[in-house]
């Protein structure tokens, strides 16, 4: 049972009651539909809060499509330029590892780095980081070590 944002093994107290919350629970799902359940769960919920009740927090949200495509924003670029430099930068770093391994084996992690995370880097640098200007800092960006091919690909082109 979680307690507290804890896992703690509670003994329950009045097991009688416990059993008629549950038949209950069962009862309204079998006569007024799970809708019902939910909305009934809900008021619990809130009356729990309002008497000062913690419990620990219920948030879940989805993963995919989180934005409904009619919702999403205009993209800013030029997607197809933006996809055919990617593919540059890509194919520079791949160059640049391979003849790095002429010299030493067992750099081809910083290949696989880079490849995986490209599409991210390149939306930042184009669209997201910024640097000094109107008396601003500028931002301050740590890459992953190992991506560095790919940021040196960039620099090249």
């Amino acid at each position: 049972m979680l307690f507290d944002g804890s896992m703690h093994q509670l003994p329950d107290t009045d097991p009688s009651e416990t059993q008629e919350w549950l038949d209950s629970l069962d009862s309204v799902i079998n006569v007024h539909g799970k809708v019902r359940a939910r909305y009934l769960l809900s008021r619990l919920l809130e009356k729990a809060q309002q008497s000062q009740v913690s419990f620990p927090a219920t948030v879940s949200t989805p993963y995919v499509n989180t934005i409904p495509r009619d919702h999403e924003p205009w993209f800013p670029g030029d997607e197809h330029i933006e996809r055919r430099i990617r593919a540059f930068i890509r194919w520079n770093a791949a160059a640049m590892v391979v003849r790095a391994n002429k010299n030493a084996e067992g750099i081809g992690g910083h290949l696989s780095t880079f490849a995986s995370s490209a599409s991210l880097y390149e939306i930042g640098f184009n669209h997201f980081f910024r640097g000094k200007d109107d008396g601003n800092a500028g931002d301050h960006i740590y890459f992953q070590g190992h991506a560095a091919p790919g940021i040196y690909a960039r620099a090249f082109l």
